[in-house]
């Protein structure tokens, strides 16, 4: 298990690749992105039991999938930071013949990515696809899945929600990026999901809630969900975060779910982000 203090200064490197990337070609998600890397920090530095090299079929290990893809900058620094591929490459990010593409894709065979996840509202399916897959397998590893609160507005989400309690898909953990913030605006103004605790309730799934920007409590709530599994109900975790967390003038703002930081608004936020392993 990796100390929390450790996994604080990893995360304080993932923020800065992906404000850098961002900034660099002036294009992609830095909000989302920010919000969620003390999750993705704990999933792939303590959490998941993984292997490298990468193999696409994932037998034997535990898997991830992002189906909120826009916030791909979080998902390569992370994958890079643990060694999918050379750090180095980050910077090659949404530019022509780039492995590292706005949204993932798998043809682009970057290591570590098994979806493409372009278009919201699917990756719940894919991983209780994967899921069902291990168990048919006799794989006793797990499925996590990564999903914003506003992409819960895609309906096919709640067929697959249903499915999963129906099929008892038990080694499957949900977690929803709960910042209440969407490219529109307030999730609340623009599309109400409230109470997302109720609704997956009422689907039958077991609910743990954590805030998403204390690493303790990250890495408290994912053991508790891998206590949780093989008991006959999926997992799902409400994670509350703050869009753009780490950098002042960006938290809590839904106007930076997709828009770059200026030269000067990138060595603001760098100065709050301490340099821990390295710039690429």
């Amino acid at each position: 298990m990796a100390d929390i203090a450790s996994l604080e200064k990893t995360a304080s490197q993932v923020r800065r690749d992906i404000l850098r990337m961002v900034h660099d070609v002036q294009s992609g998600h830095p909000g989302g992105s920010l919000g969620c890397a003390d999750y993705m920090t704990a999933l792939y530095f303590d959490i998941m039991d993984t292997k490298l090299p990468f193999h696409m079929d994932g037998i034997g290990e535990d898997i991830f999938f992002l189906s909120n893809g826009h916030i791909s900058p979080l998902f390569y620094s992370v994958l890079a930071r643990k060694g999918y591929f050379d750090v180095k490459e980050l910077g090659t990010f949404r530019r022509l013949n780039s492995r590292l593409q706005g949204h993932p894709t798998t043809h682009e065979h970057l290591p570590g990515v098994r979806v493409a996840s372009g278009s919201l509202g699917q990756g719940m399916s894919v991983a209780i696809g994967a899921a069902l897959s291990k168990k048919l397998n006799g794989d006793k590893h797990l499925v996590f899945s990564l999903h914003g609160d506003g992409e819960l507005e895609e309906g096919q989400n709640w067929e697959a929600i249903m499915f999963a309690a129906h099929h008892k898909v038990d080694n499957l953990i949900a977690t929803i990026d709960y910042n209440g913030q969407q490219i529109d605006g307030p999730t609340s103004v623009v599309m109400n999901l409230e109470s997302l605790k109720a609704k997956f309730d009422a689907f039958n799934w077991h609910v743990l809630e954590m805030n998403g920007n204390d690493m303790e409590e990250v890495v408290t709530g994912l053991n508790k969900a891998k206590k949780l599994t093989g008991q006959g109900k999926p997992i799902c975790i409400l994670m509350k975060t703050v869009m753009g967390k780490g950098v002042n003038f960006m938290e809590g703002h839904h106007e930076w779910h997709g828009i770059a930081p200026s030269d000067a608004q990138l060595a603001d936020a760098l100065n709050q982000l301490p340099e821990t392993l390295g710039d690429y």
